[in-house]
């Protein structure tokens, strides 16, 4: 197969996050696959570099009788982003952070979440708020999710989060963007990277978020979910790069009637 559309830094700068640079703008969980051996087929169709773990789902080593995704997932290939799912209060996201830098040898980056809500998912904005400056303060690099409000994500900015996740859909609906001009806000007002993170569904939702100018995008579900995650791997792949190359192109403006193609001028009657 021809890999020549995944190299998408070839005109453009390489996404920057925590002062690493990576060539791919997609990031991949773990979660829902049918067996290891799937999950890490699925992440290296991807060609995504950082990859989340649920730390409170997934053994990293601190069960050692259980299967280590690190035995599939190599640490030295790629990114691990230990992140705080399932955690509905600040003291457990921060303990969880703390326990995952004792797992990976001390590694700062984390992705911040605090559910607020078991049904929707939807974060604790206040609570997000409060672990985000501990973390900071304790010297972690906080990738954080959020809810698409601007004024949070421009606030998380502020207190010192590397990069701002806002949601797109609730996690795991598979809903797609639900409001686009929130998202634009959010990009056109930051300084650190925004990274799409819950509801995208299918390439196109991927598509779509990186021609809003979002500097990447994170899924699980979308691609574990699907009825072959390996081929919708690859599909997200191509999304990420259509999208973006679409983005720095600059789309033609929208107009409310037809316009030749070619001009009249010149012609032969």
């Amino acid at each position: 197969m021809n890999q020549r559309l995944d190299v998408d830094a070839t005109a453009d700068q390489m996404l920057m996050i925590a002062g690493r640079q990576y060539t791919s703008r997609l990031m991949v969980g773990t979660g829902k696959y049918r067996d290891l051996n799937q999950t890490a087929a699925a992440i290296e169709a991807s060609g995504a570099e950082i990859v989340t773990v649920a730390l409170r789902r997934t053994n990293l080593g601190q069960n050692p009788n259980e299967p280590n995704l690190l035995d599939v997932i190599s640490p030295k290939k790629y990114t691990i982003l230990p992140n705080t799912a399932g955690c509905y209060t600040v003291a457990d996201a921060v303990r969880t952070c703390q326990l995952a830098r004792e797992l990976l040898d001390g590694a700062a980056l984390v992705k911040l979440e605090v559910l607020g809500n078991e049904k929707t998912l939807f974060p604790d904005v206040v609570g997000t708020l409060d672990a985000a400056r501990q973390l900071v303060e304790d010297g972690f690099e906080v990738m954080v999710y959020t809810s698409d409000d601007p004024i949070v994500a421009a606030e998380l900015e502020s207190i010192g989060c590397v990069a701002v996740m806002p949601l797109a859909a609730p996690i795991g609906s598979g809903l797609g963007i639900q409001d686009p001009y929130k998202i634009l806000e959010i990009v056109e007002n930051a300084k650190v990277p925004i990274i799409v993170d819950a509801g995208v569904g299918t390439a196109s939702d991927a598509t779509l978020a990186m021609e809003l100018g979002c500097d990447g995008v994170l899924m699980n579900t979308a691609i574990a979910a699907a009825q072959d995650p390996i081929r919708m791997a690859r599909a997200m792949r191509y999304g990420i790069v259509a999208g973006r190359e679409a983005f720095l192109a600059g789309r033609m403006p929208k107009k409310r009637y037809a316009s030749a193609s070619s001009p009249l001028d010149g012609l032969f009657f």
